[in-house]
């Protein structure tokens, strides 16, 4: 997973799966873009204006942990 902020922009972007692949942009609301992949899987979600949409300041930086399968 991987999280984006540009601030010139405003655009928060969640990229969900690394694998590369193409994808279909699915607007489902006036500030949210999904893009979905192989299966009809979510690889990534585009949320405009973000500032307004996401507390940032709670966002970023971003600590996460992945747990390796057994």
């Amino acid at each position: 997973m991987n999280i984006a902020y540009n601030d010139k922009t405003d655009l928060l972007y969640i990229r969900l799966d690394d694998k590369k692949q193409e994808v279909i942009n699915r607007r489902v609301s006036e500030d949210i873009v999904l893009d979905v992949g192989e299966n009809d899987k979510i690889i990534g979600i585009e949320i405009l204006d973000a500032s307004r949409r996401v507390s940032l300041d709670k966002l970023l930086p971003v600590k996460y942990e992945v747990a390796k399968a057994s």
